[in-house]
């Protein structure tokens, strides 16, 4: 199958998944119960997730893993089987994906390094543990995503580089200033995440939720601005969010995302898929108009 770089050099724009955790949530997951669990407990729902959104058109899927680290599954007193649970949503996402690539999702421990609450080898030690298990379940990549500490995400690359044979994406999650500039919540730049994470080796970079596709156009241009040829992938949500009656809603019809698919490509994106609330219709738009273009 080769490498997702290798394709993106041949001039496609690849198209990926879309919204995982508002999927589990719709098919049964409760407030307070740990989604990776479900790759053991619930493993056909899991498979389901996956095969819609190959099945939408997605070039890519990823793993039900984003929160598959020790830190985080720590929580629900499942620490001890964070390589089981990651290795699992591999091999769920890979028999889904068929000849389609698989994304390996690592999302942040929920630890914060510069408050000394863990230790720069303990992130790491986590980070290895989770990717080394997804690429044992067969995952073609590992996505690192929706970082906001520039230190996290070094450790996260590391780990992958150091200890899987696979493509390393990395996405931060940026909003918008006052001042109209976009920043992590821990206040880093797009421009500073390519100056401290590409000489890390990573393949892909980008970003993913905090913002719909509209939002995400200007952060690319950013990137771009910075430098015109690695890969850039976008994890969009369906527009922002609105509270209405206690419950978060994503406004953006799949027809509304595919109207700035053609903005965004301009900008300089290789990759689109989706975050929040986006669903296989949202996929499947976003295909039709990369294939029209």
């Amino acid at each position: 199958m080769g490498k997702i770089t290798d394709r993106l050099k041949e001039g496609k724009i690849l198209v990926s998944d879309g919204a995982w955790g508002t999927f589990l949530h719709a098919k049964g997951l409760k407030p307070g119960q740990c989604p990776e669990l479900w790759n053991i407990e619930h493993a056909e729902e899991v498979y389901d997730i996956a095969k819609s959104y190959i099945e939408a058109g997605a070039d890519m899927v990823e793993t039900n893993s984003f929160g598959g680290s020790s830190f985080k599954l720590v929580h629900y007193g499942l620490a001890q089987r964070a390589s089981e649970l990651n290795e699992a949503a591999a091999v769920i996402s890979r028999k889904a994906a068929g000849d389609k690539f698989v994304l390996g999702s690592v999302g942040p421990t929920g630890k914060i390094l510069m408050m000394g609450e863990v230790t720069p080898e303990e992130i790491y030690e986590s980070f290895k543990e989770q990717v080394i298990a997804l690429e044992k379940g067969g995952v073609d990549a590992i996505i690192i995503e929706t970082m906001t500490d520039l230190d996290e995400a070094r450790l996260a690359v590391r780990a992958a580089k150091e200890n899987t044979t696979r493509e390393v994406i990395c996405t931060m999650t940026f909003e918008k200033t006052v001042d109209g500039e976009f920043r992590s919540m821990m206040g880093v730049s797009p421009t500073e995440m390519m100056t401290e994470l590409l000489p890390e080796g990573v393949d892909i970079i980008g970003a993913n939720c905090g913002n719909g596709i509209e939002g995400m156009i200007q952060i690319v241009k950013e990137i771009r601005s910075c430098n015109s040829v690695i890969p850039v992938l976008v994890h969009a949500n369906a527009g922002m969010p609105v509270y209405n009656d206690g419950a978060t809603l994503f406004p953006e019809t799949p027809e509304q995302t595919a109207g700035f698919v053609q903005a965004i490509i301009d900008a300089g994106v290789n990759i689109i898929g989706g975050c929040c609330g986006t669903t296989p219709d949202h996929i499947r738009q976003i295909g039709r108009v990369v294939r029209e273009l």
